[in-house]
């Protein structure tokens, strides 16, 4: 077995593209290349602010070689993570989604007389994909007003419109393509998408969200990644707000055996050659090797937590919350809460 493990590390070793870990997190992108090339990427600035309960991180590719290495389009990617976004109480669903708001302000360059279409992605009847739709349904949604009022403008309100489009597998029209048409006839100023995602990291899922201005792959989470929606498709900015909902099976048993192999290295000898191939051993490689096993067998499979409809509907009011007061003049967080249905 060791004979044959060693033998697939060195296939391996043989192409960097050989790989590919499944995350749609950008600074998860830029550990991947840390672990592997142990320097920071080229065109890609990255700070980090830590709160009392949540770390931010903050990765902006700024070129097109950071663009080629990350993977990700050139812009801001904002990440904010905690593990109580998983049982959040009361105090912490205020806390988070005033963190939040404020950094969706600096993404969206708010103005007071704003037109926002919220794109609510996913599937409602599959609970790790119904984060937009749930997030639609608790927004404060004012389009109709303006509408019937024959208002230009409110000092307390956007004109806030939203909608979930459902997914191609149901309707039969590529998600973008019924954007562009919502675009095109109520002129936004701005498009809000929200999507579950996936992590290469179990601690991550469910207890991380990330905002980016570089728009969004519709299907992202569940590896069905359809048409982009973002400034080259739709003609206006993007804001993307996504949560790793998912992790798939090579990813959960890769942490699995790191902890293994964490115990095994203690008890192994410095110097053996059981302890120099575990020490040697990237996690690329593992992460490959687990793949390999599984996928033959079709046990690949996505995973999320069993108390996933708990979190779902906690995490879309966090972020429906943070979109509320961050769009609305006139609404901040003793408010917010009373236009929840």
């Amino acid at each position: 077995m060791l004979a044959n493990t060693k033998k697939n590390i060195k296939l391996l070793k043989r192409g960097e593209d050989m790989f590919q870990v499944r995350t749609d997190l950008a600074l998860e992108a830029r550990e991947l290349y840390q672990e592997d090339k142990q320097q920071e990427i080229p065109g890609v600035a990255v700070d980090q602010e830590e709160l009392s309960h949540t770390l931010i991180t903050r990765v902006e590719v700024l070129d097109q070689q950071g663009e080629e290495i990350m993977k990700k389009a050139k812009g801001k990617y904002i990440t904010l993570e905690s593990a109580g976004l998983r049982r959040p109480d009361a105090d912490f669903k205020d806390e988070i989604s005033q963190i939040l708001a404020k950094e969706i302000r600096k993404l969206v360059n708010i103005e007071k007389h704003l037109k926002v279409l919220v794109v609510g992605l996913g599937n409602q009847h599959v609970t790790p994909d119904a984060l937009g739709p749930n997030v639609v349904s608790k927004l404060f949604v004012t389009r109709h007003m303006f509408q019937f009022y024959n208002k230009e403008n409110d000092d307390d309100l956007a004109e806030l419109s939203a909608i979930s489009p459902g997914v191609m597998g149901t309707t039969g029209v590529e998600t973008t393509e019924i954007i562009k048409g919502i675009v095109a006839n109520i002129k936004p100023d701005v498009v809000v998408a929200v999507d579950a995602l996936a992590s290469r990291k179990m601690e991550r899922v469910n207890a991380t969200i990330q905002i980016s201005d570089t728009g969004i792959h519709p299907g992202s989470g569940v590896g069905n990644k359809r048409q982009g929606l973002n400034k080259e498709t739709l003609g206006i900015p993007v804001i993307a707000v996504g949560v790793p909902t998912v992790v798939d099976a090579a990813t959960l048993t890769n942490d699995t055996i790191q902890m293994v192999i964490d115990n095994f290295a203690k008890e192994a000898k410095p110097g053996s050659q059981f302890y120099n191939m575990l020490k040697d051993l990237k996690e690329e490689e593992k992460y490959q090797l687990i793949k390999e096993t599984l996928e033959p067998y079709g046990v690949n499979f996505m995973v999320t937590p069993k108390e996933v409809d708990e979190i779902i509907l906690n995490l879309s009011q966090i972020i429906a919350n943070a979109i509320n007061i961050a769009v609305h003049p006139g609404i901040d967080l003793k408010d917010v809460n009373r236009y929840l249905h």
